[in-house]
């Protein structure tokens, strides 16, 4: 099992070695003891997923690897693996600049260089065939997780916020192939749940999440029981953000003479971190088409605590949802969730709405 810090990580490779990737997340609880490691100024998110590591509670991996992304995570990254390393470790050199022609080639060579040390990992070599199974299988669960979107651009939609969140995190700690009999099987459920729906209901303002690394359900589920109180009631649902549609919209082409680059490219051309959406600003026009697609009445734009690229990116976001009709509710998020604090704003933010 490697974990891995970044979606920039190619799941495909590692499944084609029979190697269990795990998305390494924080705990949303306060610690004190990454301050002589990294800045407190970076963001929350690196601290805490650092302080998992320091602590053991991901010592049953048997290999931490990073596709880079920002400077405070590969810093996390890095003093992980010198404080606490379990053996194996690898730092992927992500091209930033992956609208450049020779992004895609660069990255097949470092997945090349990957592979070798994976060779070291597990004792073994792998073959294209073995490449192509392991597409196979992360496309089959990005469809998967796109079939159960489906479901949230209805009405009433069938699935909560809440609920689709609980699943995306899940295929971060469980055997894709395990996985997806489960996931399959809920498609199934929601379909018949719409069917058994005798009205299009109204679960109240529908709400897009934009930001950075997020999946604090705690906050999810403070904005969809705003309801409850005699509120104005909310639903979450879309997000864009790498802990859901950024990690699994985009697809790899399957069937192709070299599985290895066509890795490469869905990993430079999927939706874009801010990291690596330049010169052309790929993202916004995502956004806002998510925003018009899943019938969105506002957006909540999301950032961690000193997050430089996505407070830089932030702006411009706002401005392109405002733009298309989208109004826009701003919040910058800690290690902890100020619930109650969050919770007023978020009820004046609906009442404009």
């Amino acid at each position: 099992m490697v974990g891995f810090f970044c979606t920039y990580a190619p799941e495909e490779i590692y499944y084609a070695f029979d190697v269990l990737p795990v998305r390494i997340l924080g705990s949303h609880e306060i610690q004190e003891i990454t301050q002589s490691h990294i800045f407190e100024m970076f963001c929350p998110y690196c601290r805490d997923v650092l302080a998992q590591g320091l602590q053991g509670k991901y010592d049953y991996l048997d290999g931490i690897t990073i596709g880079q992304s920002c400077l405070h995570l590969r810093q996390a990254f890095t003093s992980w693996e010198i404080h606490r390393n379990p053996g194996w470790s690898h730092y992927l050199p992500m091209p930033n600049h992956v609208q450049s022609p020779r992004a895609i080639p660069f990255l097949k060579g470092e997945y090349e260089l990957l592979i070798k040390k994976l060779e070291t990992l597990t004792g073994k070599s792998i073959c294209d065939d073995d490449l192509e199974r392991g597409i196979t299988l992360m496309n089959d669960v990005r469809q998967t997780m796109k079939q159960i979107y489906e479901f949230r651009k209805l009405g009433n939609p069938p699935i909560t916020g809440v609920e689709s969140m609980y699943m995306t995190c899940s295929a971060f700690f469980t055997d894709a192939r395990e996985w997806l009999p489960v996931a399959k099987q809920v498609v199934k459920q929601l379909a018949d749940k719409r069917l058994k729906l005798k009205s299009p209901g109204n679960p109240g303002k529908r709400l897009i999440l934009v930001g950075s690394e997020n999946d604090d359900l705690a906050f999810i589920e403070m904005v969809e029981r705003l309801g409850e109180s005699g509120a104005i009631g909310a639903i979450v649902v879309v997000e864009e953000h790498c802990a859901t549609t950024r990690y699994f919209w985009d697809e790899t082409e399957g069937g192709t003479d070299d599985p290895l680059t066509a890795i490469a490219a869905r990993y430079c051309a999927r939706t874009p971190c801010p990291t690596k959406d330049w010169p052309q600003r790929s993202r916004m026009d995502k956004i806002v088409k998510f925003a018009k697609e899943f019938h969105c009445d506002g957006a909540i734009v999301m950032q961690q605590k000193f997050c430089d690229p996505h407070e830089m990116d932030m702006p411009f976001v706002k401005k392109a949802l405002e733009e298309a009709g989208i109004p826009t509710c701003f919040l910058e998020f800690d290690v902890i969730t100020p619930v109650g604090g969050f919770s007023i704003r978020v009820e004046e933010f609906l009442e404009t709405l």
